[in-house]
């Protein structure tokens, strides 16, 4: 049985919050493989974690746990979920974080936790990640039977779109929906698009935001010179924009959520 659980937060590891998650999954199932997928989430931001999570989740071997604490409901009426989906489960707050990849992946069953067996003795209002997700995910890690017990089953999750995009008039638009450390732009707009409508080496106009942008598409960063800005499919198979040892974002002042356009310019 698999015995994989990642963890995707925004507490960030100056907090012993990450630490006390684990030692509660490791209590309960010591023999679990513990992986971090990110604690560096924009605090509070449930979208950019949902996308993070549907980018990476497919990775990871099948019947994987996946527990995701960006919950600024806790301790509200919102639910805590349990997701059984063809190859995964999903554990953390019903505000639509887990569903985006569960759906992806195809969505079997979705439960609210609620039995007690399934939490600590003792449940903080404010850290379920703890008290709730952590003990479910440890539990579900050693039969995965146990799924049907965490509680009732739940018909109307709280869902959140994944990224879109639409071609008119041969122009490509989406949108920014994350920027990574390297201050790389990634977009919407899938890099297979992008491939059809520009062709590698091909010339390019971007629009971004207010800025406009001439470029090329290209297969790696290496292929333009150190300060010129790219285009090129990111490892999740989406069109990215970038400098070659650079910050895209900062140099064009670009942020989640700007307007994307991109047409050829042969």
């Amino acid at each position: 049985m698999n015995k994989v659980i990642t963890l995707l937060t925004d507490f960030g590891l100056r907090d012993p919050y990450v630490a006390s998650m684990k030692g509660v999954i490791l209590s309960i199932n010591p023999s679990a493989v513990i992986v971090d997928l990110s604690h560096e989430v924009a605090r509070h931001d449930v979208k950019a974690a949902a996308l993070l999570l549907w980018a990476s989740y497919r990775f990871f071997p099948e019947g994987t746990i996946h527990v995701v604490v960006v919950d600024p409901g806790v301790g509200t009426a919102r639910r805590p979920l349990a997701i059984k989906t063809k190859r995964y489960f999903f554990v953390g707050p019903d505000n639509g974080v887990l569903m985006m990849a569960a759906l992806d992946d195809g969505l079997m069953e979705v439960r609210e936790i609620t039995n007690p067996s399934f939490m600590l003795s003792i449940v903080s209002p404010t850290f379920h990640g703890r008290d709730v997700f952590a003990p479910t995910a440890a539990k579900i890690s050693l039969h995965h039977n146990a799924f049907k017990e965490v509680g009732p089953c739940v018909k109307d999750p709280v869902s959140l779109s994944p990224p879109t995009y639409s071609i008119k008039n041969h122009v490509a638009i989406g949108e920014v929906i994350h920027i990574d450390i390297f201050g790389n732009i990634v977009t919407s707009i899938p890099s297979r698009v992008v491939e059809e409508l520009v062709g590698y080496g091909g010339k390019c106009e971007i629009k971004v935001g207010i800025k406009r942008i001439e470029t090329k598409l290209v297969k790696a960063y290496a292929e333009v010179k150190e300060g010129e800005t790219l285009l090129v499919p990111d490892s999740f198979g989406l069109a990215e924009i970038a400098i070659n040892k650079g910050d895209a974002a900062s140099f064009y002042n670009v942020k989640v959520g700007d307007r994307v356009e991109i047409k050829s310019l042969a």
